[in-house]
């Protein structure tokens, strides 16, 4: 299933929604009668668990419920609040790893185990929503399209053997990231990547049991010409090891949203350097997901 969060307009209150019809409509699930959890949101139908999941099933399979056109309705983030902030994989591509060693002062050894650091949930907007970034902030505004993994269950400590049971969805996610503010706080990411609107995610969650995330093709384009050309399936750390190193000694919760790293060609890695202007167009897309489609705006 394809689990989104709409309105009927940008102004109006988020409702949830499954995407039906070959993407054409949107289900209000908030129509449907006997829902077995009482916030409806996406939060809430993740906090459900299975018996949430078994009654969006059952309503999909009836149309239950009031139906809009998806083209009429203004997609938010598919979690446009996480609980927490979204937790990041950095050089997770090899040949990401190997474009970016160019542009280090010291040689740095392909790392052992996941890099980890995170956006914060107010960086969070929608596939649609404009990319408002202050240029008196940065400069050197980069794309990095990425895979988004939804987390469903409570874990600690998890093996790779079930981590994949922890997963509840999948979403397309792009990194936007101020280069000059990263670098400015040496090691620690966070700052750079955390400005307000610089974490598109959606255009909706795929559910688990939909989609098999082992070779999906990763793509950016920026105002139509392709940056980024990659797929899943040269992760250098897969979704098991990333949930397995992740959750040691860290509790993972359901809603906890993962990007899995970005692959090679972002702008500041590129001869010469781009990076993103005013008007320009960025498109992320993930195979078997959807795309989301931003503009930079003002100021």
């Amino acid at each position: 299933m394809k689990l989104a969060t709409f309105a009927a307009s940008a102004n109006d209150a988020p409702r949830l929604g499954a995407v039906v019809d070959q993407d054409r409509l949107l289900l209000d699930l908030a129509t449907v009668r006997d829902a077995p959890f009482e916030d409806m949101s996406m939060l809430g139908l993740i906090d459900a668990g299975d018996t949430g999941l078994d009654w969006v099933r059952n309503a999909v399979a009836h149309a239950s419920g009031e139906l809009l056109p998806i083209a009429q309705a203004h997609l938010f983030a598919p979690i446009p609040r996480p609980r927490k902030n979204v937790f990041c994989v950095g050089w997770n591509y090899v040949a990401h790893f190997d474009e970016g060693s160019k542009t280090r002062s010291a040689a740095t050894e392909l790392p052992e185990h996941p890099t980890f650091f995170t956006k914060a949930s107010t960086a969070v907007i929608g596939p649609h929503d404009a990319i408002l970034i202050d240029r008196t902030i940065t400069e050197k505004l980069d794309w990095e399209a990425e895979l988004g993994v939804v987390i469903g269950r409570r874990g600690k400590n998890i093996a790779q053997s079930s981590a994949m049971e922890h997963v509840w969805g999948y979403m397309v996610i792009n990194d936007i990231t101020g280069r000059e503010v990263q670098r400015r706080h040496g090691n620690q990411w966070f700052k750079g990547k955390s400005l307000d609107s610089s974490c598109p995610m959606g255009p909706w969650i795929v559910t688990a049991d939909a989609l098999d995330p082992a070779d999906l093709a990763i793509q950016c384009r920026v105002n139509g010409v392709a940056k980024q050309a990659s797929t899943t399936r040269r992760m250098f750390f897969g979704i098991p090891s990333i949930l397995e190193e992740l959750s040691h000694g860290l509790t993972l919760e359901p809603g906890d949203v993962i990007a899995t790293g970005t692959p090679e060609g972002v702008g500041h890695a590129r001869v010469p350097p781009e990076f993103l202007a005013r008007g320009d167009v960025v498109e992320t897309e993930v195979s078997g997901i959807g795309k989301l489609r931003n503009i930079v705006g003002p100021p």
